[in-house]
C-alpha cells in the first residue's frame, strides 16, 4: 500500500512557503488568467474503461451493479453475472489499439480549440496516466500507455494547453451498489484496491450525508490530485460536483493552495473549475454543466457540455448535436462572459467517431473565418438582443432554442464591435436595434458613430444604414451558421 505521508508533508511544505495559504481569505487573492479569458473554447475528453461496454453512459461502472437497471440487465445478457464478470474484467479489453495522440491533436487543433482537458480519473477509479499511487492505471494495465502524458506532448506541438479532470471523489460511493448482491465487489477491501471503498451511495444533495468520507479517503484524493499537478503541470483542473461535500472543504483549500503555489513556482497561471458552491466564490472559476446563463455575468465562467446529448463517453446509441447549434451556444456563452468546454467521447479502440469529427471540423471551419469575434474578445455593454430567451441552469442543453435572425450577440475586440446573428436571415436583411440612433439623454443607450460594417467571410460589402429603428444591414451572405458583422465605431 502506498505510503501517503511523505507526499502529505510535501503538500504542507509547499503551502507554507508559497504566497497562497489554505484559507479562503488567502485564496481570494486568486485572479483568473488572461490566457483563459482569451481562449474561450476548449475540448473535454471522456475516455476510459467505460468506453469498452459503450452502453448507457460513462456511469456504466455504477449502473451495472444497480439491480434492475438497463445496464444491469445488459451486462448479464452480454457478459454474464457480475460475480463472474465484473467491471474490472473490462480492463484487459481496453487495449486502445488504434489510439493515435497525434491524430487527436490534429483534429482538436482543427476544431479551433485552444486547450484540452482529458479525464485523468473518472468515478470508476481507473487512472488514465502513470501513477505511483495505484497500479490500476492505463500505464500498467489495459493500453499500457501514459495516455495523459502522450496527449500533453502532442497537444503542445499544436500550440494547445493541456488540463486534467479528476472525478475521483465520487469513487467514495460509486461502486457501492455492488455490495447489495452477490457480485465481485465485496469486503474486505483496503486502500489501493480498485473498488475501494465502495460505500453506500448518499443523497447527492445532502452536503453532510453519511457515511462521511474518511480522512484516509480524502488524503488519498488529495495526494492523487497533487500527483497529477506535479507530473503533468496541467493548465486547468476540472472537478465534478461532489467535492462540495462538507468533509472535502479543508482538502479543497489545501489542493487549491498547492496548485496555485506550484504554478507560481513554474511562472505560469492556472485555472480550477468547480460546480455549485464547492469553492468560495472568487477563488476559482464556476462551471455550469450542460447549461448556461440567461444573462451576462460580471465574473468569468465556464459551460461544460458534450457533443452527445445522452452521454459523455462514446456509446453505440449516442445522440449527436449538430455543430450549428453548438456554435450558437458558443457565441451566446462568450457574449455573456463565459467560455465553452466541449466534450468528445472516443471509442474504446482509440478512434474518434465520424459524427464527433464532423462536428469538430464544422466548428473549426467557422472559427477559421469568424474567430476574431470569439478569441481575445471582451464583453460589450450588453450581451445581445432578440426574442429568444435561454433557459438558465444546468442540464438544459437538450432544450431546443430555435434562434432567429433577430437574436444578436455582441463582443468587442481589436478595436471593433462584433454583432453576431445566431441564425442567418433568408433574405440577408438584418436590423440591430441596440445600434439605433438614440436620445443622448438616455445614458444606457449606445451613442457612438458607426463608420463601417463588414460581414466576415463575405467578399461583397453589405449595404447598411442607421436610423431610430436600428442598424439596417443587407448582405449577400447566406449560411447555415451564425453570421458575424464587424462594426467600426467611434
Amino acid at each position: 500500500m502506498y505510503n501517503m505521508q511523505p507526499y502529505l508533508d510535501k503538500i504542507d511544505e509547499v503551502i507554507a512557503q508559497g504566497p497562497f495559504k489554505d484559507t479562503w481569505e488567502s485564496l481570494s487573492a486568486y485572479r483568473v488568467p488572461q490566457w483563459y479569458k482569451n481562449e474561450k473554447f476548449g475540448i473535454f475528453i471522456h475516455w476510459g474503461v467505460y468506453s469498452v461496454p459503450a452502453f448507457g453512459s460513462e456511469w456504466y461502472s455504477r449502473c451495472m451493479y444497480i439491480q434492475g437497471s438497463p445496464e444491469y440487465e445488459h451486462h448479464i445478457k452480454t457478459y454474464g453475472p457480475q460475480k463472474e464478470f465484473g467491471y474490472k474484467d473490462f480492463i484487459p479489453m481496453f487495449t486502445a489499439e488504434k489510439f493515435d495522440p497525434e491524430a487527436w491533436a490534429e483534429l482538436f487543433a482543427a476544431s479551433g480549440a485552444k486547450h484540452v482537458v482529458p479525464v485523468a480519473e473518472h468515478h470508476d477509479g481507473f487512472q488514465m496516466y502513470r501513477s505511483e499511487i495505484s497500479h490500476w492505471n492505463a500505464y500498467e494495465m489495459g493500453p499500457e500507455r501514459d495516455v495523459l502524458g502522450e496527449l500533453k506532448e502532442k497537444f503542445a506541438e499544436k500550440g494547445m494547453r493541456t488540463g486534467a479532470s479528476s472525478h475521483r471523489i465520487e469513487h467514495w460511493f460509486f461502486m457501492g451498489h455492488g455490495k447489495e448482491f452477490d457480485s465481485d465487489i465485496k469486503d474486505p477491501m483496503e486502500r489501493g484496491d480498485f473498488y475501494w471503498p465502495a460505500n453506500r451511495e448518499p443523497d447527492h444533495q445532502d452536503l453532510f450525508s453519511e457515511p462521511v468520507p474518511t480522512e484516509e479517503f480524502l488524503q488519498d484524493w488529495l495526494v492523487r490530485t497533487c500527483e497529477i499537478i506535479d507530473r503533468y503541470r496541467p493548465c486547468m483542473l476540472y472537478f465534478d460536483w461532489w467535492i462540495q461535500h462538507s468533509a472535502a472543504k479543508p482538502y479543497l483549500k489545501k489542493l487549491a493552495a498547492y496548485y496555485y503555489n506550484r504554478a507560481a513556482q513554474w511562472g505560469t497561471e492556472v485555472v480550477i473549475t468547480y460546480k455549485h458552491d464547492a469553492f468560495r466564490f472568487g477563488t476559482a472559476v464556476p462551471d455550469v454543466e450542460r447549461g448556461q446563463f440567461a444573462d451576462m455575468k460580471p465574473y468569468f465562467w465556464q459551460t461544460d457540455t458534450a457533443i452527445a446529448l445522452n452521454s459523455w463517453c462514446y456509446t453505440e446509441n449516442n445522440d449527436f448535436r449538430p455543430y450549428e447549434e453548438i456554435l450558437q451556444d458558443l457565441v451566446d456563452i462568450v457574449s455573456k462572459n463565459g467560455c465553452l468546454l466541449l466534450n468528445v467521447g472516443p471509442k474504446a479502440d482509440g478512434t474518434i467517431s465520424a459524427e464527433d469529427e464532423a462536428v469538430l471540423r464544422g466548428i473549426g471551419a467557422w472559427l477559421e473565418v469568424n474567430g476574431e469575434a470569439i478569441y481575445n474578445t471582451d464583453i460589450w455593454r450588453q450581451y445581445g438582443e432578440g426574442p429568444t430567451r435561454i433557459v438558465e441552469g444546468q442540464f438544459a442543453d437538450g432544450i431546443k432554442k430555435n434562434f432567429t435572425p433577430e437574436d444578436i450577440r455582441f463582443t468587442v475586440g481589436g478595436g471593433y464591435l462584433y454583432a453576431t446573428a445566431l441564425k442567418c436571415s433568408e433574405n440577408g436583411t438584418y436590423c440591430i436595434r441596440s445600434l439605433a440612433t438614440q436620445d443622448a439623454s438616455k445614458l444606457a443607450n449606445f451613442h457612438g458613430i458607426i463608420h463601417d460594417v463588414a460581414v466576415l467571410g463575405c467578399d461583397e460589402a453589405p449595404v447598411w444604414s442607421r436610423d431610430a429603428e436600428g442598424l439596417h444591414i443587407q448582405t449577400a451572405m447566406r449560411s447555415n451558421t451564425p453570421v458575424v458583422f464587424r462594426i467600426t465605431v467611434d
